[in-house]
């Protein structure tokens, strides 16, 4: 079940304001300010005050980019970036701590991390240092996320399948794509609502608009013939096979 990929994307002109990012901090005050000022950027923008919430996180959903802080109240950052690894995760990671030692910046390094800034810092340096990560990645990535007989352009929000292209509303193309970086994988309900409606999701809402959403996108799969299904495991969640 690999995925290729196939990178053409012009990243200069990224649209940032359709970015998540995934604030790890501790100080409730200091995350907050960042919070505010990536909000008011046109972030979409989550938090975690401590190690188990952040690896929650980031084991259900994909970041564009996840500020971290190494000193957390009940682990390191470090373990974090571990846990990263070990997941094969490629979002961007920034350390920002208040331990500016050389050990610390080589250790987050060597473990993944694709930048790293010291407090105190200026909010327009981390918004700068935000945008040069993604790019960097952007780099690396494709254009074409590709599966079995699909693809799909993330940049144009185009899905083709052998090669006829399919035609999606915003939020089963969203679904769609979160399934396709997800295969084989056992997914919530509940995390699917999320990574669609965010944070503030209302449960019961979310919850049906995540059964009517994937109804639809499963009869516009099979009627243009795509290879992939997406199972339904009673009581737990759905899974791309």
């Amino acid at each position: 079940m690999a995925i290729s990929v196939h990178f053409q994307i012009s990243y200069l002109h990224l649209n940032f304001q359709k970015m998540k990012i995934l604030i790890v901090e501790d100080e409730i005050e200091m995350s907050k300010t960042i919070e505010t000022s990536l909000e008011q950027s046109g972030y979409r923008v989550e938090t975690a005050v401590d190690f188990k919430t952040a690896l929650d996180k980031i084991i259900s959903f994909q970041y564009d980019c996840i500020l971290l802080d190494i000193g957390l109240p009940d682990g390191s950052g470090l373990d974090l970036l571990n846990e990263l690894k070990t997941l094969k995760k490629e979002d961007a990671v920034i350390i920002i701590s208040a331990k500016d030692s050389v050990d610390d910046k080589i250790k987050g390094l060597e473990l993944g991390a694709d930048d790293y800034l010291a407090k105190p810092f200026h909010l327009a340096e981390l918004n700068a240092r935000i945008k040069s990560v993604i790019r960097r990645k952007n780099r690396q990535e494709d254009e074409f996320l590709t599966y079995k007989n699909l693809a799909v352009d993330s940049e144009n929000r185009i899905v083709l399948i052998d090669s006829r292209e399919l035609i999606l509303n915003r939020k089963e193309f969203d679904l769609l794509y979160f399934f396709l970086t997800n295969p084989g994988r056992l997914i919530a309900k509940t995390s699917i609502a999320e990574y669609v409606w965010g944070d503030h999701a209302e449960d019961s809402d979310s919850l049906d608009f995540v059964y009517s959403q994937i109804k639809n996108l499963r009869k516009k799969l099979q009627q243009h013939g795509a290879e992939i299904e997406i199972l339904s495991i009673y009581g737990a969640g759905y899974k791309l096979i």
